[in-house]
């Protein structure tokens, strides 16, 4: 068995801590003088039900603490799965995050945000010192619980929650309704899929993201800042650590354009590829030929319809 790393390598830390999924929510906050502020957060968390307490974490060096430490109260939004493009607009430094927004005021003059899955609207209960960190408790006044499915965040990535059910085996069909309904099928094939080739993947010693950010690199070289965003689905923050990893292994080199995989980087995307062709080989293995191909041909006509 491995011995534990230690904590002072903090980038590992990070990475090891990405291991816990999480919801990603954006905070907002008015001060007394009418400046507004806003930060998207995964540190959010519930602390108390009697009195209705919540927690989040702010960085000390956040442009953004004076307006919270002032503020009588914030809201925090919890994101809908559908809300990537606003987390990563709270999560960027701008003169004014909300240009372009027409929030209405709540509580305190917080600026409320449309669209999410859950919004908490808390009077600011206390601040701790929590290292590098500021820890923010709220105490809930009120809260508006809208049910949309919640935006995840695991392995520096953007991710989506998918219902976890007890697979069936060959012998025992699926329960009533379920053994017909698309969406359950569909996401438990991905559930099937995913637990045998991510420890695969995992085993080449690149996280997720870090093998995700290898691979549309290795297809589109030389992409900007936002349209490399946009293709890996991760954070500012988590392309900007994932792309220090990759340059410390020597995958990825800078260029005039943009990044560029070196000969080990293409090398390491070439055995992703190959994972990834062994686990279709390995699903398809006992399918036949002709229920594949239609299975293909329905899968990509939904997506066309999405």
């Amino acid at each position: 068995m491995n011995a534990p790393a230690t904590a002072h390598d903090a980038r590992a830390l990070r990475r090891a801590l990405g291991n816990f999924a999480t919801g990603v929510t954006v905070v907002t906050a008015t001060a007394p003088d009418g400046e507004r502020a806003g930060v998207t957060a995964n540190s959010f968390n519930s602390v108390s039900l009697d009195p209705p307490l919540v927690l989040w974490s702010l960085d000390k060096r956040s442009a953004s603490h004076p307006v919270f430490a002032q503020a009588s109260h914030f809201v925090v939004h919890v994101l809908a799965a559908d809300q990537i493009e606003l987390s990563n607009r709270f999560a960027r430094a701008a003169a004014d995050k909300f240009a372009g927004l027409e929030p209405e005021a709540g509580r305190g003059g917080a600026p409320l945000l449309d669209g999410c899955a859950a919004r908490f609207h808390c009077r600011l209960h206390q601040q701790l010192d929590g290292g590098d960190h500021w820890i923010l408790l709220g105490l809930v006044e009120a809260f508006d619980d809208f049910g949309a499915a919640p935006l995840l965040y695991h392995q520096g990535m953007y991710a989506a929650a998918l219902p976890r059910s007890r697979p069936a085996t060959a012998a025992e069909p699926l329960p009533g309704w379920l053994g017909d309904n698309l969406l359950y099928l569909l996401t438990q094939a991905l559930q099937a899929y995913q637990a045998s080739y991510q420890p695969r993947q995992l085993a080449t010693g690149l996280s997720s993201g870090e093998a995700r950010m290898l691979l549309v690199l290795e297809q589109h070289s030389g992409l900007d800042a936002c349209a490399l965003q946009r293709e890996v689905a991760m954070p500012a923050t988590e392309i900007e650590l994932a792309e220090m990893v990759l340059l410390r292994k020597g995958l990825l080199a800078r260029g005039d354009t943009g990044h560029e995989l070196t000969a080990l980087g293409r090398e390491q995307a070439a055995t992703l590829w190959r994972i990834a062709r062994q686990q279709q080989q390995d699903i398809q293995s006992g399918l036949d030929e002709q229920d594949l191909a239609a299975c293909k041909r329905v899968l990509r006509a939904l997506i066309q319809q999405g």
